[in-house]
């Protein structure tokens, strides 16, 4: 019996090579003008507007407190429970299928990522890939700030429009 596997976007952020389902992914975007607003919380490094709708954007770097690389960033645009989130990234490598034998469990202890976000790790060649579990990218109480951040900018998105 063929076994089909499941097909992940791989970027980079730092050094390190992560993964995300690419059935969440909807598009990938040039960095664009960030909007930051006083209120956000840490972990979101501002908003960008993409055809009209605001998106929260989340910079994995600062979530896993890896130093940057320099040079380019992408924003990756994901579904994230019913909405959509922007994660920056630095770089967007390929699309990869990985088979079930091809995916591993995350060692017990893996550069202070915390377990919950790694369903496993990806191994293709010689190439390690982390991957990244959005759904639980954020904590509850996070999603909770998320959701006041986003009736903040909608907010700002009709009090600036009527001004």
């Amino acid at each position: 019996m063929m076994t089909k596997g499941k097909k992940f976007a791989v970027f980079t952020i730092g050094q390190e090579t992560f993964g995300i389902e690419i059935n969440r992914v909807i598009e990938i975007l040039h960095t664009q003008k960030i909007y930051t607003l006083p209120e956000l919380p840490d972990f979101l490094s501002g908003v960008i507007t993409v055809r009209g709708e605001v998106i929260p954007l989340l910079d994995l770097r600062k979530r896993f407190g890896i130093g940057s690389a320099g040079g380019q960033e992408l924003t990756i645009i994901v579904r994230y429970d019913s909405e959509k989130i922007g994660l920056i990234v630095e770089r967007v490598q390929e699309i990869v299928t990985l088979l079930a034998g091809e995916i591993i469990a995350p060692p017990t202890i893996f550069k202070g990522l915390k377990k919950k976000y790694l369903p496993g790790i990806g191994k293709k060649e010689d190439s390690i890939i982390i991957l990244l579990n959005l759904d639980f990218l954020l904590s509850s109480e996070e999603k909770i700030m998320l959701k006041e951040s986003e009736e903040i900018l909608e907010e700002h998105a009709k009090t600036g429009d009527s001004a």
